[in-house]
């Protein structure tokens, strides 16, 4: 199957964001994608609303929903995106929607780390998942969803690997700032190495931002990706048979000696 990550720069307009998601999205079908993954804040920036975050949150996160279903079914492409959904509470949940190539909802992904480092509190104004991991099927691959922080925190990636993940999705606003990219692009690696899956990550692009969009194999070899782009597309081939082929002589899910477990909910 085919994979791309689609990388932009969120304004603070939903329908604009959509719209561009939207191009990208034709774009990766053209590269003969069968599933893009847009970034964490697809659905808007937080720096860019003014007045009332929670109260933008509840005005558009059905849009944005519906939006994205739309899209994976007018190109005929499984979409994996970033947003904020409402919780009932002054703080909103950071979630990623999986959408299949026709529109149904295949699940959702409400962020479990938030990012309280490096100077910056998000929860000071998002909410924790209250579930555990989220994996979807897409294109007989067993999908796992992660969140930029997310990828720091291995015990994440390595439920989702034991659960039986071929691939880990990660949308992300990856924050600059000194060795980021570095961080970045080694955590992707180590995510992809320690567990001999295949990782497509999404990246913004904007000022505060690094991008960096990448697709690396299960031997955490990147076979595309992005440098720092306003906007672009990468695609590759994701194939069990490169899975198989690395477990075979790396079998290091087979050889651990240390359980992790998580509760790993149903799509929805």
């Amino acid at each position: 199957m085919k994979v791309s990550v689609g990388q932009f720069n969120p304004g603070a307009d939903v329908v604009e964001n959509l719209a561009t998601m939207r191009r990208l999205s034709v774009a990766a079908a053209q590269d003969g994608g069968k599933l893009v993954v847009f970034p964490e804040e697809a659905m808007f920036s937080v720096g860019r609303i003014k007045g009332d975050f929670s109260a933008a949150v509840d005005a558009h996160w059905t849009t944005f929903v519906q939006g994205l279903s739309m899209i994976a079914s007018d190109v005929g492409i499984a979409v994996i995106a970033g947003g904020y959904e409402s919780s009932g509470e002054a703080r909103p949940y950071n979630t990623v929607v999986a959408v299949g190539d026709d529109g149904e909802i295949l699940g959702t992904y409400r962020k479990l780390h938030l990012y309280d480092a490096f100077s910056y509190q998000e929860s000071t104004r998002i909410k924790p998942s209250d579930r555990g991991v989220t994996i979807v099927e897409i294109g007989g691959f067993k999908v796992g969803i992660m969140t930029c922080y997310d990828i720091r925190f291995p015990e994440l990636a390595r439920t989702l690997a034991v659960s039986g993940v071929d691939l880990l999705c990660v949308s992300a606003a990856w924050f600059k700032g000194e060795h980021k990219i570095e961080h970045w692009e080694t955590l992707l690696k180590a995510r992809a190495i320690e567990n001999t899956c295949w990782v497509a990550a999404a990246g913004t692009s904007s000022d505060h931002c690094i991008g960096h969009s990448a697709i690396l194999d299960p031997m955490g070899i990147p076979t595309d990706f992005l440098n720092d782009e306003a906007e672009g597309v990468a695609t590759a081939d994701v194939t069990h048979r490169r899975i198989e082929e690395v477990r075979e002589f790396l079998p290091v899910l087979l050889n651990r000696r240390f359980d992790s477990s998580s509760e790993v909910l149903p799509a929805g």
